[in-house]
């Protein structure tokens, strides 16, 4: 491992900083570890007030644009020591905690670049910006509290996907969506089952369920746009049941029986609902399904009039990163990848990253930002103690960013 480190400079100074721990929230050992390379190298670099590192390389010529790199500091783990290993040409831990590679990988790439940059004063570029952010894994505090208006690129590569050429131009937002269903009636279920004005509320969920899409509702040649997943149905008399839950029937599981062996049976229920995430890269289409919802629960209370009401709310918990029809990047890396012979994919992502947050968000110029997401290294077994980095094809993906910044300024 100490001579592949030598070796590399790149490595080594990815491996300097997967050795910090950095969960969400406790950087700061990173930070200023990060700060002092910058130092040293004579680069300019400081912390914003929330923390977040922010570093730049002056442009060497007045007519280009920068380049913006971004990346996040913090990993999925603990405080504990991570002692790192090579096995072949594959960086892992001691299997005992996180590697930290999502994403100090993405950290360490643009840290070479920017020290590369600094040394290099014939090459003619626009300049490059590099963001580092904290809590990306829990909350996205970080990007949130990004002065974004002090940023001057319009193009942003967000160095966080997990394999090697990966060019993903858009995302999908999260939304959750809950349905409520009310019978107006409540009765018991033996004396009153006649009474045909009495409708349970739980049967009434389950019809609405049943005409309401699941799964994948629109798609391109990149991948899933728009998608509807059910996430819990909930309905009839459960309250008793709830009340005797323990905690550790929660844990094992157990929960689900001990709720259908001790839910009452004998009320006509009158309360019930379901929740969903609706996962959309595009504004259109997620508008059109939650329309076409709209139009099922409009129906339901047509046929149920005085009977029953239904009604839906929805909520955005991160909004969408929308395919740019400027595209300056996919041109770009196709380029790069043509003149390196590394494969590249074009394509979507079905979750969220903090492209999402940069593609709805302006610069200093008030121009829109227009971000990717791109590997630059094969990552697997992310968040876990298995987690693994082939460094071989890091030294690649190094080397596509570092193309890609060429190109960009030829």
């Amino acid at each position: 491992m100490d001579n592949i480190r030598k070796e590399h400079k790149l490595i080594d100074i990815f491996c300097t900083l997967a050795q910090i721990p950095s969960p969400s929230l406790k950087e700061g050992k990173v930070t200023e570890k990060i700060l002092s390379i910058f130092k040293e190298n004579g680069i300019e670099a400081q912390k914003d007030n929330y923390g977040n590192v922010k570093a730049k390389i002056p442009a060497t010529d007045s007519t280009k644009k920068p380049l913006l790199l971004s990346s996040h500091m913090d990993v999925v783990g603990d405080d504990s020591l991570v002692n790192i290993r090579l096995n072949g040409n594959i960086i892992e831990t001691d299997k005992t905690r996180t590697l930290g590679a999502d994403d100090k990988a993405g950290v360490a790439a643009a840290i070479m670049l920017a020290i590369e940059l600094a040394k290099n004063k014939e090459l003619k570029h626009g300049g490059l910006e590099i963001v580092f952010t904290r809590d990306e894994e829990q909350n996205m505090t970080g990007i949130h509290n990004l002065k974004m208006e002090e940023l001057e690129a319009e193009h942003v590569l967000v160095m966080d996907a997990d394999k090697l050429g990966q060019v993903q131009i858009a995302g999908a937002d999260y939304t959750k969506l809950t349905l409520f269903v009310e019978g107006l009636k409540g009765g018991h279920s033996g004396i009153d089952i006649d009474d045909t004005t009495r409708l349970n509320a739980a049967k009434l969920v389950a019809e609405l369920v049943n005409e309401i899409p699941q799964g994948v509702y629109k798609k391109d040649e990149y991948g899933v746009v728009t998608s509807i997943n059910l996430g819990v149905i909930i309905g009839g008399g459960i309250e008793t049941a709830i009340d005797n839950i323990k905690c550790s029937d929660i844990k094992s599981n157990k929960y689900q029986n001990e709720i259908l062996e001790k839910a009452i049976t004998n009320v006509i229920n009158t309360k019930a609902g379901a929740t969903y995430s609706i996962r959309s890269s595009s504004r259109k289409y997620e508008n059109e399904l939650i329309k076409e919802i709209e139009s099922i629960v409009d129906n339901f209370n047509k046929k149920y009039s005085e009977l029953a009401l239904a009604k839906i709310e929805t909520a955005e918990h991160l909004p969408p990163f929308e395919k740019s029809d400027d595209e300056t990047m996919i041109n770009v890396a196709k380029e790069a990848s043509k003149n390196l012979n590394i494969d590249i994919e074009i394509s979507s992502f079905h979750a969220g990253a903090e492209t999402h947050i940069y593609a709805n968000k302006e610069n200093k110029y008030g121009t829109k930002f227009k971000p990717v997401l791109i590997g630059v290294a094969d990552i697997s077994n992310m968040h876990s103690s298995n987690e693994q980095m082939n460094y071989t094809s890091y030294l690649k993906g190094y080397e596509l960013v570092k193309e890609i910044f060429k190109v960009y300024n030829k």
